[in-house]
C-alpha cells in the first residue's frame, strides 16, 4: 500500500520550520521571482540553500515553483535563477510553461520537473505527453473528480508521479489561469501578482443610471458572486489513497505559520492513522477539529465527488474562531518555558498547547511570569516574552492558542 506524500506550503523561513516540524515529507516555496505567490515572503538565494538543507537533514524533500507564465523579458532572465535553484540541491522545480520546462532540463538538468496545476492537466494523454518530455510529475487540475484521478492513475506511466490539492483556498477561475486581476488592477494572477478580485463585493450598474448601484440579491451588503469556498478533504483520506496519487498538497503559501503548522499535524496525523491499520481506519474527531481552528473560508469537498456549489456569496471573509497567543522561543529559564506573545492572554484564559504529532492539550492559565520570574496578570504587549510554569517543558516550535468570543470570531 502506497500513503501519498504530505506537501506543505512554506511562505517564508519561519513557516518552512513549522512545515517540516508539524509533519510534511515535502515543502514547496518559491524565490524572489517567477513563483505564483509573489506576496509572499519567499526566499533569497542564500535563504533558499539553507531551506533545502535543513530539509535534507531531516529527510524531507523541497520544491521550488517556477510556475508563472513569463513573458519575453522574464524568460530572459530564467536561465540564471534556474542554475542558482540547481546549485541548491533542490528536489525539483515545478513549472507550467514549455519553454521554462525546456530551460529547466538545459540549466537545472539533475532537479526533477514537475508540472504545476497551471498546466491545466485534466486527462491521461496531457500527463502522459508532459512525462515524455521530461516530467516526473504532474500536479493534476482542481475540477478533476476523483473518479477522473484514478483513471488517469491507471493510464499513465507508473514512474509519473501525480500531485492533488487536499486542502486551502480555491480559485473561480480554471486552474488559476485569471485574467480579473490584471484586467481590474494592473496585476497580474498569471505571474504571481493576484489581487484577489474574486473576494471583492458586487453589484450591477445599468448603463443608463450611472452612479446607481444595484444589489445583485437582496441583502444590504450586496453580493460575492465569484468567491469560493475553501477546499478540506480531511475526512475522506481513504477515498483519497485509493486513487493511487502520490502526493496531498496543503493550499497556503500567503498563510500564516499557524496555518501551516496546524494543517500539517492534521493531515499528517490522518495518513499516519490510515497507514497503521486502514482496514479499520477511523479519523479521531479531534483531527478533523483541527482544521476548524485556522483562518478559513467556509469548506467544502471541492470537485472530488463531482460537481457542487463552491460558492459562497454571504460574504467574503473568513472564519477566524482561534487566536494564536503565543509561539515557543526554544526556550527555557529557571522558571519554565520561554513564549513570544501573539495575541493578548490572561490569568484564567482557557488555552491548548500545540505541539507536533498529537493533540491539543487544553489547560487554564494558573501562572504567568515575565522574563525576570516576576508575577504578571496577561501578556498584552506583541512579542513580549513571558514564561509559563506550568508547562514544564515544551516542544521548541510549540504553539498556545485561544479560542474567540462569538464576536470575535469574524472579519
Amino acid at each position: 500500500m502506497k500513503i501519498p506524500e504530505l506537501l506543505c506550503p512554506a511562505g517564508d523561513f519561519e513557516r518552512l520550520r513549522y512545515a517540516l516540524a508539524y509533519g510534511a515529507d515535502a515543502v514547496y516555496l518559491a524565490g524572489k521571482q517567477f513563483g505564483m505567490r509573489a506576496a509572499s515572503g519567499n526566499f533569497t538565494e542564500e535563504e533558499l540553500c539553507q531551506a533545502v538543507a535543513l530539509a535534507h537533514s531531516l529527510g524531507k524533500r523541497v520544491f521550488v515553483t517556477v510556475n508563472t507564465m513569463p513573458r519575453n523579458d522574464e524568460i530572459d532572465r530564467l536561465p540564471e535563477y534556474l542554475e542558482v535553484v540547481g546549485q541548491s540541491g533542490a528536489d525539483a522545480l515545478i513549472v507550467a510553461d514549455l519553454g521554462a520546462l525546456r530551460l529547466c532540463q538545459k540549466y537545472a538538468p539533475k532537479t526533477e520537473i514537475h508540472i504545476s496545476t497551471q498546466a491545466n492537466i485534466t486527462n491521461y494523454q496531457a500527463a502522459r505527453a508532459w512525462h515524455e518530455l521530461g516530467a516526473k510529475r504532474a500536479v493534476l487540475a482542481r475540477e478533476l473528480s476523483l473518479e477522473e484521478i484514478a483513471c488517469i492513475r491507471a493510464k499513465t506511466p507508473p514512474e509519473l508521479e501525480l500531485e492533488v490539492f487536499v486542502h486551502g483556498a480555491m480559485c473561480m477561475s480554471y486552474s488559476g489561469r485569471c485574467y480579473l486581476s490584471d484586467y481590474l488592477t494592473g496585476r497580474d494572477a498569471n505571474r504571481g501578482a493576484c489581487a484577489q478580485p474574486c473576494r471583492w463585493q458586487y453589484s450591477l450598474v445599468e448603463p443608463k443610471r450611472p452612479g446607481q448601484l444595484m444589489d445583485i440579491v437582496e441583502e444590504e451588503e450586496g453580493a460575492y458572486i465569484l468567491n469560493s469556498k475553501d477546499l478540506c478533504m480531511i475526512d475522506h483520506i481513504p477515498e483519497l489513497v485509493e486513487t493511487g496519487v502520490d502526493s496531498l498538497k496543503i493550499e497556503g503559501r500567503m498563510k500564516t505559520a499557524y496555518y501551516t503548522a496546524v494543517t500539517a499535524n492534521a493531515y499528517r496525523r490522518a495518513l499516519d492513522l490510515y497507514k497503521e491499520n486502514p482496514t479499520a481506519y477511523r479519523l479521531p474527531g479531534w483531527v478533523g477539529q483541527e482544521v476548524e481552528k485556522t483562518s478559513h473560508r467556509e469548506y467544502y469537498t471541492g470537485f472530488f465527488f463531482g460537481r457542487q456549489d463552491g460558492q459562497h456569496q454571504q460574504d467574503g471573509g473568513y472564519q477566524r474562531p482561534w487566536d494564536l497567543c503565543a509561539m515557543s522561543l526554544g526556550q527555557q529559564n529557571q522558571w519554565g518555558p520561554l513564549f513570544s506573545q501573539r495575541n493578548k492572554f490572561s490569568l484564567g484564559d482557557s488555552l491548548e498547547l500545540l505541539d507536533p504529532g498529537g493533540p491539543p492539550q487544553a489547560f487554564t492559565l494558573e501562572s504567568l511570569l515575565d522574563q525576570e520570574g516576576n508575577p504578571v496578570e496577561s501578556a498584552p504587549h506583541p512579542c513580549q516574552t513571558v514564561v509559563l510554569p506550568q508547562l514544564k517543558q515544551v516542544h521548541p516550535l510549540a504553539l498556545l492558542r485561544r479560542r474567540k468570543s462569538d464576536e470575535q470570531k469574524g472579519d
